[in-house]
């Protein structure tokens, strides 16, 4: 009609403000446009091609995801521990790690002159040690030691009727992942202390002679609901009482951070056996702070027997 603006077309496409330039038709014509050239890519193969460059273009990551490296950065160190007055490592008497045999897997015997075997419900205990002076890589071939106390609380070396017997304590060298693995039982919960394991982490086999060469020293915590299932079996009875004054806020090592970091995961039960595991970041750029004995607990003092509120918490 007369008066009105001559009709555009842009291909098969009209547009719709015809006296206005082409980068000025509106959100409708703009969103056209796109769909059109969709159409051509995917007609030519190139779609495809688009989306693969994009799945291989560096994506930010998710909040709940990082990279390698920032996943290395975000490791925390392990808590430097006490090793207690029981280690048995030469650093207050008694050193099991000079004893041929020391390096072995299932500690639940003695070994040597001394033939006892500790009694409790089966317990694996899996450390993964990683580097984090080497981006948080699996820390291969360091030495391991582990120990902790039986089912009545006592630590073997040390304890009335079992300082002759060196059962519950070992060593393994990790493998290239940074893992070992001991065979042991579910240690009691004795008065003053949540139930815990002891480890140090030394740079090689032949480092282990001398407990200064230690890289990092402390402790595994254990969940509650394993300890409780435990507990209520055969040969545990006196660790019902102990865990019920206690609690992971209050206990004189995991409490400045409810054992955080080192709580471990647990699977299994009471009649197969539990599994329990640990990460251990350790950073050999830092400087050693634990294995120190507590004050006022001098070497050879047993792990108390029964309450005593009006003592200081027992010895680690």
């Amino acid at each position: 009609m007369d008066g009105q603006p001559t009709r555009k077309w842009v291909g098969d496409r009209p547009l719709a403000q015809p006296a206005e330039d082409l980068e000025d038709q509106g959100l409708g014509f703009d969103i056209g446009t796109v769909l059109e050239r969709r159409k051509v890519l995917s007609a030519m193969g190139l779609g495809a091609l688009s989306l693969g460059l994009a799945a291989c273009t560096p994506q930010s990551s998710p909040s709940n995801g990082t990279s390698s490296n920032a996943a290395s950065d975000a490791l925390t160190e392990i808590p430097d521990e006490t090793a207690g007055p029981y280690p048995g490592d030469g650093s207050n008497g008694p050193d099991v790690l000079e004893e041929s045999g020391i390096v072995r897997r299932d500690i639940t015997s003695s070994f040597g002159d001394a033939h006892g075997t500790a009694a409790g419900v089966p317990m694996t205990l899996e450390l993964n040690i990683l580097d984090l002076a080497n981006s948080g890589a699996g820390f291969a071939s360091v030495a391991v030691y582990v120990w902790h106390c039986d089912a009545q609380g006592r630590y073997s070396m040390y304890t009335q009727g079992v300082e002759d017997e060196n059962f519950l304590r070992g060593v393994q060298l990790a493998d290239a992942d940074g893992k070992v693995s001991f065979t042991s039982i579910v240690p009691a919960c004795y008065t003053g202390r949540w139930p815990h394991i002891h480890f140090e982490v030394y740079p090689d086999r032949v480092s282990i002679d001398d407990a200064s060469n230690a890289i990092a020293t402390s402790q595994v915590a254990l969940p509650k609901n394993m300890c409780d299932a435990v507990y209520a079996t055969d040969g545990y009875e006196s660790s019902v009482a102990n865990l019920a004054r206690l609690s992971l806020d209050t206990d004189n090592v995991f409490g400045d951070d409810s054992g955080a970091r080192q709580l471990a995961t647990v699977t299994g039960d009471v009649t197969n056996g539990f599994t329990v595991a640990l990460t251990v970041p350790v950073d050999t750029r830092t400087t050693p702070s634990g294995g120190a004995e507590p004050a006022g607990h001098g070497p050879g003092t047993a792990p108390p027997a029964g309450p005593r509120p009006s003592e200081a918490p027992a010895a680690p």
